[in-house]
């Protein structure tokens, strides 16, 4: 099932959503995943990332979607709102996450098309992304109609520090 995440409230009544965020985040940063993180990187790192999304996702500026199963959260993905003036008729897509021990079931599709929907009742019609190229991120954006801009090389750090392509992709909402 996938809803809106809020972050609103004190540290207990978003307590459970913070810990599983974070867990997530945590989890895949410490997997590999190329997602503005390196290592060392711990659960406490991740949980002062989510809080302070709590800001630009309380102002609508970005949504935060969330992905459970049983339950449990397993997965993320922000559509970031906030844009310039002549920039209203697009988002970008941020830090899609799935935990590991949850891939590979079809869930960053679910979430992406999820995503997608947000964008088009918010009037936009371009969503923008980066992900390391090359990677199964890059696999998954293209498998659903995400297109290559261009590459920018040794861009971004992975999570071991090794500098690393980063491939800016582009999908046209109808």
């Amino acid at each position: 099932m996938i809803e809106p995440l809020t972050l609103a409230g004190s540290d207990r009544t978003v307590g459970r959503d913070l810990d599983d965020l974070a867990d997530i985040l945590h989890a895949s940063v410490e997997a590999g995943a190329s997602v503005g993180f390196v290592t060392p990187f711990t659960l406490t790192n991740a949980r002062e990332y989510w809080q302070g999304l709590r800001g630009p996702v309380g102002a609508g500026a970005r949504v935060l979607l969330g992905a459970r199963r049983d339950g449990v959260l397993v997965g993320t993905v922000q559509v970031v709102l906030d844009s310039p003036p002549n920039g209203r008729h697009r988002a970008e897509i941020a830090k899609l996450l799935v935990h590991p021990a949850a891939r590979r079931g079809g869930l960053g599709a679910t979430l992406m098309a999820a995503a997608e929907e947000v964008a088009r009742a918010h009037g936009r019609t371009l969503l923008v992304l980066d992900t390391r190229t090359g990677d199964d991120g890059e696999r998954l954006y293209r498998r659903i109609g995400y297109e290559a801009a261009g590459v920018i090389p040794r861009y971004a750090r992975a999570s071991d520090g090794d500098l690393e392509d980063t491939i800016y992709m582009f999908k046209e909402l109808s």
